[in-house]
């Protein structure tokens, strides 16, 4: 039976012992300071004992935020604002930094078409691991399979259904 083998702190130590036998089946020690921990009982052990303890060898991390507040964009829709703690102290505004003038005011920036031409090659390639249309000399032939919330098209339905399924999880 795997086993997860924790250190508590010394300072912990005499309350994880009190968790641990106070558990059914009692969990045991391993050696004089490591106690053998199932997995099934490591997911429900209070975090504030395993706070400075070491777990298979490695120094347990501590979950920050069990809540966070996730931002999400909306294509098409501005990017939701972000509050100021999440800027180091010398971030500057985009509208105020240097060569953004002109793409904030609808211009494309110099070297656009080199990314423009960079994100078709990936989504190329992506298509192709996909098992999609590569639209290149060496591209499968057959029938076009077309998406149905898209308008990309696919050599094979195994390519559109992988398409469908990493692209439109939510649809």
């Amino acid at each position: 039976m795997n086993q997860i083998i924790v250190q508590p702190a010394r300072e912990l130590r005499v309350d994880f012992a009190r968790w641990a036998v106070a558990q059914t089946p009692k969990v045991r020690t391993c050696s004089t300071t490591d106690f053998a921990v199932p997995p099934h009982l490591f997911t429900h052990l209070p975090e504030h004992l395993l706070v400075g303890s070491l777990v298979d060898g490695h120094r347990y991390v501590p979950v920050e935020d069990e809540n966070p507040e996730w931002l999400t964009a909306v294509p098409g829709e501005p990017l939701p604002a972000v509050p100021d703690s999440a800027y180091g102290p010398d971030s500057v505004p985009l509208d105020a930094a240097p060569g953004h003038g002109a793409l904030l005011a609808g211009a494309p920036e110099p070297g656009q078409a080199a990314v423009e031409e960079a994100v078709t090659v990936v989504q190329a390639a992506e298509d192709v691991a996909a098992g999609g249309d590569s639209s290149g000399p060496n591209s499968p032939s057959g029938p076009p399979y077309a998406c149905q919330l898209c308008p990309r098209t696919f050599s094979t339905s195994r390519g559109r259904d992988a398409h469908h399924r990493q692209v439109h999880r939510e649809a």
